[in-house]
């Protein structure tokens, strides 16, 4: 009876049940690959600001690492987005990204050691790592091709967890 009635009411508006269930799919799809977009640009960005801090050679080259695999998850997700034509796939607003670059300058101010930085770099990690354990149980039956994407940049941030952890001793 209520699945009668969704229908009578959708083909009343020339709208069928079935294309508006692909216009919620396809809203769905657009949320989580912005969710997991956001997240990438937040590390990229935050690597932005930090790399030109970063005094030691070989720090840098291991954070320079860390940004190089955020970069090809993010054309992932570009790539992934254009396939499925999702139009609006949108990074952080101007607000973020302001807030995340005031953040990393009063921050390494004062001190620019690699203690500092590889502390500022894991609460990001850690940060994006929570947010990718709730964008996979707040999105769950979306997407396979985007919960591997996801997995993937909770992989990444584990990885550089583990990388970095190392410098603050």
């Amino acid at each position: 009876m209520y699945s009668l009635c969704i229908e009578k009411y959708f083909s009343n508006q020339n709208i069928t049940v079935k294309r508006r269930i692909i216009m919620d799919k396809n809203e769905l799809l657009m949320d989580y690959a912005n969710a997991i977009y956001q997240n990438i640009n937040a590390g990229t960005q935050s690597i932005e600001d930090i790399l030109p801090k970063i005094e030691d050679d070989s720090f840098k080259k291991v954070v320079a690492e860390i940004q190089n695999d955020y970069y090809a998850l993010k054309k992932e997700c570009e790539l992934f987005a254009k396939s499925e034509d999702i139009k609006g796939i949108k990074g952080n607003n101007w607000f973020e990204k302001a807030r995340m670059w005031m953040s990393v300058n009063m921050s390494t101010l004062t001190d620019k050691s690699n203690r500092k930085i590889a502390e500022l770099l894991l609460i990001g990690s850690f940060m994006g790592y929570i947010t990718c354990i709730k964008d996979a149980a707040d999105h769950q039956n979306i997407s396979p091709e985007l919960d591997e994407i996801l997995e993937k940049l909770k992989n990444y941030q584990k990885d550089s967890i583990e990388k970095l952890i190392k410098y603050l001793n």
